[in-house]
């Protein structure tokens, strides 16, 4: 069993910056994909970010991309999602997620994730 907790969101003028931070229970943090999810108000869910067990590899929504950072210390159970120049439509609530498998492709955004945190909103004003 693992427990994810979000933190740091908040309300940022656009332009501005917010890093998320996603604290994990349990001993085998590392043994877990990593993801970051939104939903905008009356929108689906949508993919933002993944990083891999060891966060050597990190995949990123196209909307995302060259302004969010997804990292993770696995020493602290913790990974982190570094969102720059935000703009309004990155207002949101916002998920991290864990997934033990992520498939031979590894599909951050479509393979099913094992736990979810309950989420932070992040709302940008322009």
């Amino acid at each position: 069993q693992v427990q994810l907790v979000e933190s740091g969101g908040g309300l940022v003028q656009a332009g501005g910056s917010l890093r998320l931070s996603c604290a994990a229970s349990g001993r085998t943090f590392s043994s877990y994909y990593m993801g970051w999810f939104r939903q905008p108000p009356g929108k689906e869910r949508e993919f933002v970010a993944g990083i891999s067990k060891s966060g050597g590899t990190a995949n990123y929504g196209d909307s995302v991309k060259g302004r969010f950072t997804v990292s993770r210390d696995n020493a602290k159970n913790t990974v982190y999602l570094q969102m720059n120049n935000l703009k309004p439509e990155d207002t949101a609530v916002y998920y991290c997620a864990a997934a033990w498998d992520i498939g031979y492709f590894s599909d951050y955004a479509n393979s099913p994730y094992d736990y979810w945190g309950q989420g932070t909103q992040v709302t940008v004003s322009s």
